[in-house]
């Protein structure tokens, strides 16, 4: 049965940890970990929502080394998710719901794992809280950048703390920061691919500089300071087809560094794919679930193109991730007061 875990205390061998693989000997159970700081309201951290994205374990464990010895600058509240997953070194198990697309919101399905999410959502809601961070890896190619799902000052100023590529988006709902945002300033933390000893140091910095602050300003940011994109589709292979990167008997054939394409903006006409099918494309959706694959994506002879120019995120190599979640995300560039096109 699935059930929440909390402490307020860190369990005694958890620095010597040597991989979140480890972490069900100390903690088998989702855990929310509450420790005491100088100052209140308090930060809000979740990692491991999925159970192969290590970054934010790494970093939460180097950050609380650092205070082992000294109090934290605020208090500092860390939700570890699919430890189960993270056993097996598994973005989720078969059979589980994304951790990341069940917390409360429209679209969420009551599940186990729904109840839990909607348990730590209102244990942090009955606090009171200064922001909060959800930490991720991604399997492709891309740069750090921040998430937001609410565009006000507070929430583009945190995301900034962190990169000053930010990216809007309202679909899929039911994530984390989704959830939080109703309470604090709430933002995602895309910290390139996981096992990245840099990406690790980013997030311990942001993380550290978010604990400092005294509060996060309200004013906006300088239109030079920040680039902001909105997704405007996410895009997914059809179940039916198979497809690969490198099998030329699939029905689909992926670029094989298509990745590359990762916040680089593309002209319309870009190539995503071949394919023999002549009835065979990729999918598209917008932000109300609906199929619009044919405003983003055209047949010319055998190739699968971008329609108009866009600029895709998270294109991912790894097929597993491709099957459980989506080929990648399509954006346009947001612009501020004072910013040209």
């Amino acid at each position: 049965m699935l059930k929440l875990t909390e402490l307020t205390t860190l369990p005694a061998g958890f620095f010597a940890l040597q991989s979140p693989r480890e972490l069900h000997t100390l903690m088998p159970n989702p855990t929310l970990l509450h420790l005491e700081g100088r100052r209140e309201p308090r930060l809000f951290v979740s990692v491991l929502l999925h159970g192969n994205e290590d970054t934010g374990f790494f970093a939460i464990q180097q950050l609380l080394r650092k205070y082992q010895e000294q109090p934290l600058p605020r208090g500092l509240s860390v939700f570890f998710g699919n430890i189960d997953a993270a056993k097996a070194g598994m973005r989720r198990l078969d059979g589980q719901p994304d951790y990341n697309r069940v917390w409360p919101g429209e679209e969420v399905a009551d599940c186990a794992e729904s109840r839990l999410m909607a348990q730590v959502t209102d244990i942090m809601a009955s606090r009171s809280l200064f922001a909060s961070i959800d930490v991720h890896n991604n399997t492709g190619k891309n740069p750090h950048y921040g998430c937001i799902n609410v565009l006000d000052n507070r929430a583009l100023q945190l995301a900034r703390l962190f990169s000053n590529i930010v990216v809007f988006f309202e679909t899929p709902r039911g994530v984390q920061s989704m959830a939080m945002a109703k309470y604090c300033p709430a933002v995602t933390v895309e910290c390139g691919k996981p096992g990245v000893a840099h990406g690790v140091e980013h997030v311990l910095e942001f993380l550290d500089a978010a604990l400092h602050l005294q509060e996060i300003p309200d004013h906006p940011l300088p239109a030079h300071d920040v680039n902001i994109y909105q997704t405007v589709a996410q895009v997914t292979v059809p179940a039916e087809y198979r497809f690969s990167f490198s099998d030329i008997s699939a029905d689909i054939l992926l670029l094989p560094a298509l990745d590359r394409y990762n916040f680089s903006e593309l002209p319309a006409g870009t190539a995503f794919a071949t394919s023999d099918h002549s009835d065979a494309n990729l999918q598209a959706w917008d932000d109300e679930g609906m199929a619009v694959s044919e405003h983003f994506f055209f047949r010319y002879e055998d190739e699968i193109r971008l329609k108009q120019p866009l600029m895709p995120a998270m294109l991912t190599l790894d097929e597993t991730v491709i099957r459980q979640d989506c080929l990648c995300y399509l954006m346009k560039r947001l612009l501020l007061e004072g910013q040209q096109p």
